[in-house]
């Protein structure tokens, strides 16, 4: 009999395998890094096959491990980094090009193009609900396209496919027999339309996209195909972008809940219910993880969102990079060293700036420094830009929305960070509750598998279970609060259109 659903998130910077009980506990975990490539500067990628190893092995590790057997598990659930796009040969399996990562620049000039001389900016918001920027995967299609020898041919003739991450590992786990992805990564392509549930022709005309190449798109919570363990066949029942999948994880199921997640970027998303939020003031309109199951949560629901490209990614650069500390959970106890930063100010926008600014062009700058600017001003100052970026996605969302964002859901690896979960609090006037599952990316690609072959009777059942570990309430003054925000903002204006 199935006891368990088996989790894989796919991330950034690692691979995890998570192992989850009926009560929702975590029975077993296993991750692994994998590298990170910069072939140029503001260039990102990563190897596919890399991808792919590092979650086959951790799964299996899991197992082995824990001496668990596949056919005790019920479904496998996929979460993963969303935008990074993978182009590999439909026969070989091998990919054509490294996958080009979510964070990588250089796409701005196709962007431009796209926008400045086809005109087709106010399209692309109004089609797909985001905004037109090297973020997202249409570009990064179009450049492998443009640059491997006779690609757009070969992918004209069906030789070639794309995925999103996910994709990738549906078809590599199920041998190459399933080429599909699910309308949450579909939304992050910037050639999907949010309201037909379709690709957009218009756009894959624009960017030279045969549509042969593209995959078949689904709910989140869907059978997709089968996986053979040690021999057991194991359904994969779930796929989602990892932020739609812990905006499901933290239980925000209804129109107005929200949750910000502090991983490698930080993003900021709120379910906006059955109708699509155009936002003004600089969010995304994204399509939110559902359920082709029949009954509660089968509906389409769309979400609003607020990306930070590098939030997390700070302290690895202060880690790897500057050697301020050797391990990431140091910084916490820096920042604690000093009453406040000095007046120091990071804008860590080495990859340029998300919402609500969408400059490409900006990059890292740090103002403020004295005589007396000490390490532990510029770890807090790091620390805060992390809350700084957020707070500037919750007052965009207010304006869009007109309500006042007074508690917020937080996960994520940052969020055991309580200097910054209180700083967070006071910046944004609000209340942060931080569950005991912190892994919701995880749990959400768990609950919508589970959920899909019946391993949990519904929402109902697994909201009921969903706990909180502790909450920060903001003590920050006004008058405090107006001041730093201040500041904040005329270092922002200090790293724009840096790269111009």
């Amino acid at each position: 009999m199935a006891q368990y659903v088996l989790a894989l998130d796919q991330g950034t910077t690692s691979s995890r395998a998570i192992l989850f009980d009926r009560d929702q506990n975590i029975i077993a975990m296993e991750h692994r890094e994998f590298p990170q490539l910069y072939p140029q500067e503001g260039w990102v990628e990563h190897d596919p096959m890399e991808i792919y190893s590092s979650q086959y092995s951790v799964m299996l590790e899991l197992l082995v491990k824990n001496d668990i057997s596949p056919g005790s598990i019920a479904a496998i659930g996929i979460a993963n980094q969303r935008e990074t796009t993978v182009v590999w040969d439909r026969k070989t399996g091998r990919p054509v090009y490294n996958a080009i990562v979510w964070q990588c620049r250089r796409t701005s000039g196709i962007v431009d193009d796209l926008e400045k001389k086809q005109n087709l900016g106010s399209h692309i918001k109004k089609t797909t609900g985001l905004v037109p920027d090297a973020y997202f995967s249409g570009t990064k299609i179009k450049w492998i396209l443009d640059h491997i020898e006779g690609a757009r041919e070969r992918a004209t003739k069906g030789e070639l496919l794309f995925g999103t991450v996910d994709t990738w590992l549906i078809w590599k786990l199920t041998d190459g027999a399933v080429h599909a992805t699910d309308y949450t990564n579909a939304s992050r392509t910037m050639i999907f339309d949010i309201h037909k549930l379709d690709w957009d022709d218009k756009l894959l005309e624009a960017m030279g996209i045969p549509r042969q190449m593209l995959p078949a798109v689904y709910p989140s919570g869907h059978v997709y195909g089968t996986a053979t363990i040690q021999g057991a066949a194991v359904p994969i029942a779930a796929a989602a972008g990892d932020q739609q999948a812990a905006l499901f994880g933290q239980c925000c199921f209804n129109k107005g809940e929200a949750k910000n997640t502090y991983g490698t970027g930080c993003f900021l998303l709120m379910n906006t219910g059955e109708a699509p939020c155009e936002s003004r003031n600089g969010l995304l309109t994204t399509i939110a993880a559902a359920l082709d199951s029949p009954g509660a949560g089968s509906a389409i629901q769309y979400a609003l969102e607020g990306s930070v490209f590098v939030a997390g990614a700070v302290i690895q650069w202060l880690r790897d990079e500057m050697r301020f500390f050797t391990e990431s959970s140091d910084s916490e106890y820096h920042a604690n060293k000093v009453k406040d930063t000095g007046g120091v100010y990071m804008v860590p926008a080495f990859t340029g700036l998300g919402a609500p600014y969408w400059d490409m062009y900006a990059r890292g700058c740090i103002v403020g420094i004295t005589r007396g600017t000490k390490r532990n001003h510029i770890i807090r100052a790091a620390q805060e830009s992390i809350a700084y970026q957020s707070m500037d996605l919750v007052r965009a969302m207010e304006k869009d929305t007109g309500t006042k964002i007074s508690q917020l859901k937080v996960d994520g690896g940052a969020s055991s960070n309580k200097f910054l979960m209180q700083f967070q609090a006071d910046i944004i006037g609000g209340i942060m509750r931080r569950p005991v599952i912190r892994e919701t990316t995880a749990l959400g690609a768990a609950y919508l598998a589970g959920i899909t072959v019946g391993f949990w009777r519904g929402l109902d059942e697994v909201r009921d279970k969903w706990q909180c570990d502790m909450t920060f309430t903001p003590s920050m003054d006004e008058t405090r609060r107006t001041e730093l925000i201040a500041l904040w903002h005329k270092a922002v204006g200090r790293s724009r259109d840096w790269a111009c």
